[in-house]
């Protein structure tokens, strides 16, 4: 696309000087700029197309203050993120690189999900939407495609260094070093700081060794399935879920900037994956995609973006902390989702056993997910917003110093 344009002007004109365009930096603050254009520019007009054709989202009295106000309010908007992440995309990043590919896939198919069960809601006036079963089932087939591309794609690779006495790591920049496949992955907070998964039981004999391997793909499935329903449950009250992913996405920006890039991953003594630096570009489009869709989202919000939306926003960041190889990270990272997601099973199960056990439901928060909560105690959702926005930026500090604290 655009890259390739602009490295052959590079080439035959030097328009550039040394070919700026072939720099992530330039690409993605390009990605970020367009990004936030079409959000804010599309997103307009897609509203007022969603109003003329009545895409309205239906609303349970669940006697929250201002709930019924919202009735009416178009839904669907997760198209604008959608259309905000692959255009840029599309046009500055290279897409013949294997993470870029599968950062494409797992959008448009949780987009997609997404999408249908939004349909079900609004045209076919079924509140339920697409049946749980069917989401789950999206969900761990784009787990499974993801795990088994990861594991047995050749070009996904991490750079190893030797050692004189024949041990490899993957830090150690001052070694020779060969770029192999392997499913080794980041332990926060810890000096030597490498797990292979491949190892997990090695102390159980080579058997079962071997086996081990295989539990890196429902693993995976775990991780995609959690992330993208923790963002869903938290797409609950106005540009809570928008602002917490765009917090996420500028962290993940980062790591993947560091880990793709030789000199800063020498640096900070972390593992160095060839060609993934090129996720800065997604990244960034993606943080463009959020903070832009916020100029409507942000209460009082003129769109929701519904499942299409939420779905897909969960889904990449579990894929791109996937492929950076900090997928332990995200129950720090991600902690907003987190809570949400406990809040829901904590009480639903709590519920129940009460039920059983004295014959009566009985409850743990006023009303779950956890921001309904505080909207129940009678907190204005614009502070509820801000202050989770507070800590996830507090979360996402805690993970971007375990680059160094170790």
């Amino acid at each position: 696309m655009l890259y390739h344009l602009f490295t052959y002007l590079d080439r035959e004109f030097d328009l550039f000087g040394a070919g700026v365009f072939q720099y992530i930096s330039f690409r993605a603050g390009m990605a970020t700029l367009v990004s936030l254009l079409i959000a804010m520019i599309f997103g307009g007009r897609l509203i007022k197309v969603l109003q003329r054709k009545q895409v309205g989202e239906s609303i349970r009295d669940l006697g929250l203050e201002g709930q019924m106000q919202k009735k009416g309010t178009p839904t669907m908007g997760g198209l604008i993120i959608l259309l905000a992440i692959l255009v840029p995309v599309l046009l500055f990043a290279r897409l013949d690189n294997i993470y870029i590919q599968l950062m494409l896939f797992s959008t448009v198919w949780l987009g997609l999900i997404g999408f249908l069960d939004d349909y079900i809601k609004v045209f076919k006036k079924n509140k339920e939407g697409l049946a749980g079963r069917f989401k789950i089932l999206g969900q761990v087939g784009l787990g499974l495609i993801v795990g088994l591309t990861l594991y047995f794609n050749d070009d996904v690779v991490v750079r190893q260094y030797m050692f004189s006495d024949g041990s490899t790591s993957a830090v150690n920049a001052s070694s020779k070093f060969v770029d192999v496949h392997s499913m080794i992955t980041t332990i926060p907070f810890r000096k030597n700081n490498e797990l292979d998964y491949c190892n997990l039981f090695a102390f159980a004999g080579p058997l079962f060794q071997n086996w081990s391997c295989y539990l890196y793909i429902p693993f995976v499935i775990l991780v995609i399935t959690a992330v993208s329903n923790g963002a869903n449950l938290t797409d609950g009250i106005d540009g809570l879920a928008a602002g917490t992913s765009a917090i996420i996405g500028t962290t993940l920006a980062i790591f993947t900037y560091v880990s793709g890039n030789t000199i800063f991953a020498d640096y900070l003594d972390i593992m160095f994956i060839p060609n993934s630096g090129e996720l800065a570009i997604f990244c960034l489009a993606f943080v463009g995609a959020c903070v832009g869709f916020l100029w409507y989202n942000t209460y009082p919000a003129q769109v929701f973006m519904g499942d299409t939306g939420s779905l897909a926003i969960g889904g990449i960041i579990a894929v791109l902390a996937l492929i950076v190889r900090k997928e332990l990270l995200i129950p720090i990272l991600c902690g907003i989702f987190l809570v949400e997601s406990l809040s829901v099973m904590l009480q639903v199960s709590y519920f129940k056993y009460t039920r059983k056990k004295y014959g009566e439901g009985r409850r743990i928060f006023q009303m779950s997910p956890l921001h309904h909560h505080y909207q129940k105690l009678g907190y204005h959702e614009s502070k509820i917003v801000g202050r989770f926005w507070i800590v996830g930026i507090m979360l996402a500090i805690l993970t971007l110093a375990t680059l160094k604290l170790r």
